[in-house]
């Protein structure tokens, strides 16, 4: 069972150029659909004159999560190199969109592979990588005065909370290191009044 992966801290960017035509590569961090639809329209508001917005991105740790997307290039000249570049460097839960501004000159099947495999590999060097637990999602609901507890009991473990309403019923969406989950649901468990929903 993996316990651990590697993703990106932040957004990074590069550029690469080939016979007039610019290709702007950039690397996001996701975590889901949403995130990847938010940062693909806001590079079509960012670049809207440019012809192809092509990308990858591959979430979760399964290995069942990606897509190639050539956007009009020929077929499996753009998308699939791109994928292609974030499986070599062994990274999930990104997202990698090259911008092609043409330049005039037809590049070919393989000047197109070879520009957004540059383009994907140069944008994903200029990211800071991290090595992340891999976390059970749950949600938990409780009252407000049982929320010492159960912050007690995700600080220990290492949890991240990702979302979370404070009123005087709580809500709660919470990541739990693989490592830590029996040991954090047993203890969660135990906490009277607490409502515990295993989401992933």
């Amino acid at each position: 069972m993996q316990l651990t992966y590697k993703t990106i801290t932040g957004k990074s960017y590069a550029e690469f150029k080939d016979r007039g035509s610019k290709f702007h590569g950039y690397a996001f961090p996701v975590r889901n659909a949403e995130e990847i639809k938010a940062s693909l329209q806001a590079l079509k508001k960012e670049h809207p004159k440019a012809v192809h917005h092509c990308y990858a991105f591959r979430l979760g740790t399964d290995g069942l999560q990606f897509r190639a997307n050539d956007d009009g290039e020929p077929s499996g000249s753009a998308g699939r190199p791109i994928l292609g570049q974030i499986d070599s460097a062994g990274l999930t839960n990104i997202l990698v969109v090259v911008v092609r501004y043409f330049g005039g000159t037809l590049l070919g099947v393989p000047g197109l592979i070879n520009a957004y495999k540059t383009a994907a590999a140069d944008c994903m060097a200029m990211a800071e990588t991290v090595e992340k637990n891999v976390e059970a999602m749950v949600e938990l609901e409780f009252d407000y005065s049982l929320l010492n507890e159960v912050m007690q009991v995700l600080k220990q473990n290492d949890a991240t909370v990702y979302k979370q309403e404070m009123q005087l019923f709580c809500n709660m969406q919470a990541g739990i290191p693989l490592v830590h989950k029996e040991a954090s649901l047993k203890r969660l468990n135990d906490i009277h009044g607490l409502e515990v929903k295993l989401l992933s």
